[in-house]
């Protein structure tokens, strides 16, 4: 897509607990950037993810690094540790508020979910007033119907319901999750070709995973 002097950017965010990220993650960013002619896809790795307390969630300083790792190769890829600098939890709200007063030029953004996140979406703070800074981008999940999730009440005001719906990405279906790579490390698995090759160095060099870690 050409610029024009007029065009705003066009950014992804794409935020998440990343724990670790995996090609998952790297493929619907992709598919994403591609279908919606994004200039940028900016990783925002959670620093204190609200929903994940007391989970296995290795310290954010590593989570950011592999991020940054995994996305090195990518010049339409970039990193955030917005979330990082920020006191208290990370609530995505407060992220997207502070990109816009943030900005030096005009933006418009679009919030990559997984079909899987619809039902909680209700939960997150300030869910309405996070509508309406963004524009979401919905990527389909294994197991996730996403006509059955339209059928269902998520929650939330029709218009936002309304613009989910109508902003499902055509992204591949890749059935690898965070959870399953830690097991797998826990269990002395190999993760080759399910995360890009630096994260799995940086994990091995590091013993991340192989005991559970609650620090965040």
């Amino acid at each position: 897509m050409s610029r024009t002097m007029n065009r705003k950017n066009r950014l992804g965010i794409l935020g998440g607990t990343f724990n670790p990220i995996h090609i998952g993650h790297l493929t619907i960013a992709e598919a994403v950037r591609e279908e919606y002619g994004l200039d940028k896809v900016l990783f925002v790795p959670s620093a204190h993810p609200p929903h994940k307390e007391g989970r296995d969630v290795i310290d954010a300083r590593d989570r950011y690094h592999l991020v940054r790792l995994a996305v090195a190769d990518n010049p339409f890829f970039e990193v955030l540790d917005i979330e990082m600098k920020r006191k208290g939890q990370s609530y995505s709200v407060e992220t997207l508020k502070e990109l816009r007063e943030n900005e030096t030029e005009p933006a418009d953004y679009f919030f990559i979910i997984g079909a899987d996140s619809l039902p909680e979406l209700k939960t997150w703070k300030d869910i309405e007033k996070l509508g309406r800074l963004c524009t979401f981008v919905v990527a389909p999940r294994p197991g996730w119907d996403i006509e059955r999730l339209a059928r269902e009440e998520l929650g939330l005001p029709p218009w936002m319901k309304e613009s989910l719906l109508a902003h499902v990405v055509s992204a591949p279906l890749i059935g690898i999750s965070s959870t399953e790579i830690r097991d797998r490390i826990r269990s002395a698995m190999s993760i080759r070709y399910l995360v890009p090759r630096a994260v799995e160095e940086y994990i091995e060099e590091r013993g991340l995973y192989r005991k559970t870690n609650t620090a965040v």
